[in-house]
């Protein structure tokens, strides 16, 4: 136990399980993943030249994960995989870091490691790890501000509390430029925890500690000011303004339950515990769950009627048109190829994920509403971190950060995804395992194994095949090429073809960019009778005769090169994609 303590095993524990399972995926493939490609192409332009360039597609800032992937470029030399493997080291860290996280936060260590594999092992995770987006590098920066405050709190020195609040500072500061959002770490949790140390006295004892923390902000406060006085000068960027152009109401509040929906689904193994909670229920509790249960079928059963509309649309993992990274195909879905992607998640396996997620939410909430009491076996010592205090320091962070989400909720251009969730699910997190923790079991239950252990393979399994999905891509466009036609006349998807355009321009040609005001210019339209193509706006330079389809039949049928085959975990079928013309054959 000392040697455990002493080195901390248990959270390298979790470290070295998120790094296990993306082995096993095999997650590689040399070509863009989701908006992943230009920030890979920025990380390659700054190891070559020393200078950030931006082009065209970037919102968040980038910082830190610019020189973190151009040193992997550095030290191993250039392909998207190594690029790539800067974010899975930050995702082993991150593991690491929550698990001692949440024993900050007063969960049992056994519990800890438990409520840190469900996270880190779900699919959302997993996916993402491996991938050069912001969301990783954004979490790291908000956790291990986390950490440092928790760490504040619980100091038992002026001085190792002021180390602790200038430690959450720099690290927030330093690792927010990646993500901006993340930044909320000094801008709202850090004067939470300031609030609390001068509410547990110090601002009569300890006002040494509060005046240099209250400076420590303030510098942190400066640097992101000067960090985003910098980038609002950067030409080719996106910016994102807080206040949007419209505001539909109902679509904006629609937008934003399903995304918290998404929640319960993607800490499943934490959540399902509470689903046994509902029998346990007496009188007026217990016939609030039959009213949200048939509130809940009544729903489906509107759908059902409803044109357009299908039980699907309220199953988890929810189907949305764009941008999903954990939906009914398994895959970040294919929105941008022909035809439909085959289904990894039938209706009848979303009926049981849904059943335990939705049901354990449903669950969770019945155990407040009866405030359920240990018993003596349940007993623990209390932590020193109160619920007062994770509710001061976690419940302004998460209200902030869903106010913020709310312009991209209300937007047509930007949307609002379940990867944006990970910030929240580690509150939510939190305060559920503490909460199963002291009101009903002071062990969470070995059952919650095996949920991990299924979610992890259902993880690994979506991992695998959305890789191996971009790989048959990239190997249809080398049989495609030999053929002697160029990218350019080929629509492989905007991932790809983000690519081809930016090695014919330097910058995505997107409606959305300020600055330089000239830099968007209308793409000519396409052919009469032409295949819609996804985002052609953006790639100009690209005018397909054909695109690639998971339906032979899509457009104009399927063209004179062989499809190709990939594997889909854990179905002996494989996926197929197809070249399909894009035009109408001439006739002779």
């Amino acid at each position: 136990m000392q040697l455990a303590r002493r080195f901390r095993l248990p959270a390298l524990f979790c470290a070295l399980a998120v790094l296990l399972c993306e082995l096993i995926s095999r997650p590689y493939a040399e070509m863009g993943i989701s908006d992943d490609g230009p920030y890979i192409l920025m990380a390659r332009h700054l190891a070559g030249s020393g200078h950030i360039a931006y082009d065209g597609w970037a919102s968040p800032m980038l910082g830190f994960q610019l020189y973190l992937g151009a040193a992997f470029i550095k030290l191993f030399g250039f392909s998207f995989t190594t690029v790539r493997m800067s974010t899975l080291l930050v995702a082993v860290v991150t593991a690491w870091l929550l698990q001692r996280t949440l024993v900050q936060a007063g969960i049992r260590e056994r519990n800890a490691v438990l409520g840190t594999l469900a996270l880190v092992l779900s699919p959302l995770y997993l996916m993402l790890s491996v991938t050069y987006l912001t969301d990783i590098f954004g979490l790291f920066a908000v956790v291990i501000c986390l950490y440092g405050c928790l760490r504040a709190l619980e100091a038992a020195t002026d001085g190792a509390v002021i180390a602790w609040l200038c430690f959450a500072v720099a690290t927030n500061a330093v690792f927010g430029t990646t993500r901006q959002i993340a930044w909320l770490g000094i801008l709202v949790m850090l004067p939470s925890t300031l609030y609390l140390l001068g509410w547990r006295g110090a601002w009569r004892t300890r006002r040494r500690v509060l005046f240099a923390g209250g400076a420590a902000a303030a510098a942190g406060a400066l640097f992101i000011f000067a960090c985003m006085r910098w980038f609002s000068h950067q030409p080719y960027t996106m910016p994102e303004h807080l206040i949007p152009n419209a505001f539909p109401a109902a679509q904006t509040l629609k937008n934003l339950a399903q995304f918290f929906l998404d929640a319960p689904f993607l800490l499943l193994p934490v959540f399902a515990l509470f689903l046994p909670r509902i029998w346990r229920a007496r009188g007026r509790v217990l016939a609030f769950a039959v009213v949200a249960s048939l509130g809940y079928a009544l729903l489906v059963f509107f759908a059902l009627h409803r044109p357009g509309y299908s039980t699907t649309t309220l199953l988890e993992p929810t189907h949305r048109n764009l941008g999903n990274w954990v939906g009914i195909h398994g895959i970040h879905e294919g929105v941008s190829l022909q035809g439909v992607p085959p289904v990894f998640l039938y209706p009848w396996m979303q009926e049981v994920v849904t059943f335990l997620s939705l049901g354990g939410l449903l669950g969770l909430v019945v155990c407040l509403l009866s405030s359920v009491r240990r018993g003596a076996e349940g007993a623990v010592s209390p932590a020193e971190v109160t619920w007062r205090e994770l509710g001061i320091l976690l419940g302004p962070f998460v209200v902030v950060y869903t106010l913020l989400l709310v312009p991209r909720a209300a937007s047509k251009s930007f949307g609002i995804y379940d990867r944006y969730l990970l910030e929240v699910l580690v509150a939510a997190l939190i305060l559920a395992a503490r909460f199963y923790q002291e009101r009903i079991s002071p062990r969470l239950p070995r059952a919650m194994i095996l949920l991990v252990a299924i979610m992890a393979v259902y993880g690994m399994a979506c991992t695998h095949n959305m890789f191996t999905l971009y790989r048959a891509r990239l190997a249809l466009a080398d049989e495609v090429r030999a053929g002697g036609v160029p990218d350019t006349a080929v629509d492989y998807g905007f991932e790809y073809n983000f690519g081809t355009e930016l090695r014919h321009a330097n910058h995505l040609n997107v409606d959305l960019i300020e600055n330089p005001a000239d830099a968007y210019v209308p793409a000519p339209p396409l052919p009469a009778g032409s295949c819609k193509m996804f985002w052609h706006d953006y790639t100009p330079h690209i005018r397909p005769l054909y695109g690639v389809s998971f339906d032979p039949n899509a457009c104009y049928g399927e063209a004179s090169f062989a499809p190709i085959h990939y594997s889909r975990w854990p179905y002996r079928d494989p996926g197929t994609l197809y070249v399909v013309r894009y035009l109408p054959q001439k006739k002779r």
